[in-house]
């Protein structure tokens, strides 16, 4: 009996959340969530990724996606999600990076005790994928997915929020080509 989060059918469009380890809030500076969108950008053009919409919170992303013939999501995720391990971990370790001691402490012991990883772990190990079936659950994800930034307190209006593709579905460009899903 198949997971209630296992990806199925990968061509199909699917919800998906992915946290860093014990919510940490890593993506309050725009270097570490543009290392993301570089990332996904890399997935499009490279690796099969279909992305219908997206958002960057700071310690968690959602997207719906899928994944083009003859490609796996779940194969697209774990690529993306161990590439921006890997810059992110860089990244903190930059001097002027004022939270990195404790970030990369926090990051290191996760790692360690887990066996999927040799130092570091950024990422929780799921994507919670859930695929949309109906139209209904599509647009109660796409309206959860890009109003998150303001039930955050981050901006007024979704499209105000520049690492999402809220703007995309009001006529504007976002960071990200997408594929509209309505």
């Amino acid at each position: 009996m198949p997971s209630k989060y296992t990806i199925q059918n990968h061509q199909n469009p699917h919800f998906l959340t992915y946290s860093t380890v014990e919510w940490i809030d890593i993506f309050t500076r725009p270097v570490y969530k543009d290392i993301v969108v570089d990332s996904l950008k890399h997935c499009q053009n490279e690796k099969g990724l279909i992305l219908y919409a997206w958002v960057i919170m700071s310690n968690h992303v959602h997207l719906i996606a899928s994944a083009k013939e003859n490609y796996k999501l779940s194969d697209i995720l774990r690529d993306h999600k161990k590439f921006t391990s890997k810059r992110i971990i860089e990244a903190l370790n930059h001097p002027e990076e004022s939270r990195r001691n404790w970030i990369l402490w926090l990051l290191k012991s996760h790692g360690e005790k887990n066996s999927n990883n040799k130092n570091y772990q950024v990422w929780q190990q799921n994507n919670h994928p859930v695929e949309l079936e109906t139209n209904k659950m599509i647009d109660q994800r796409l309206d959860y997915l890009h109003n998150n930034p303001v039930k955050a307190g981050l901006v007024n209006i979704p499209e105000e929020y520049t690492y999402s593709s809220a703007i995309d579905y009001v006529g504007g460009k976002g960071l990200l080509d997408i594929e509209f899903i309505v």
